[in-house]
């Protein structure tokens, strides 16, 4: 069975986007817009790893990412706009594996998808032992 990726943001031109990329990639993809719907989705869908805007309606990403930790100890890597150190810093505190600024590009080909923590694009100041696999394996 493929593995599932969270996608969380609010900005339908995106999630379409990193749809597309994921599911040629081999992943089964599930999308939230906002910060109750991405709670809501995680409890049905328990997701592999979750990729979260900080801007959503609702609830914030930071205090989903709270919320999140509290349920289980999911990958979460934070997908967003806002550039600042501190902002970064709040999200790897509250619970984030690693934490990508917009705007970016997918790889050029499609592969696995390192797990935070296992590999050199995610060595820094969260990285630790992998939780579940060194990192997602196409099916």
């Amino acid at each position: 069975m493929p593995q599932t990726i969270l996608v969380v943001d609010d900005e339908p031109q995106l999630v379409r986007a990193l749809r597309g990329y994921l599911e040629q990639a081999g992943y089964r993809v599930a999308t939230a817009g906002d910060g109750p719907a991405a709670l809501a989705q995680y409890k049905h869908e328990k997701p592999d790893l979750v990729l979260l805007d900080l801007n959503l309606p609702g609830l914030d990403g930071l205090e989903v990412a709270r919320r999140l930790r509290t349920l289980a100890e999911v990958p979460i890597i934070m997908v967003t706009a806002r550039v600042e150190e501190t902002d970064r810093l709040v999200g790897l505190e509250l619970g984030a594996d690693d934490y990508i600024t917009k705007p970016f590009s997918p790889p050029s080909r499609s592969g696995p998808i390192w797990w935070p923590g296992s590999g050199p694009c995610c060595a820094g100041p969260r990285a630790r032992a992998p939780r579940r696999r060194s990192c997602a394996s196409r099916t």
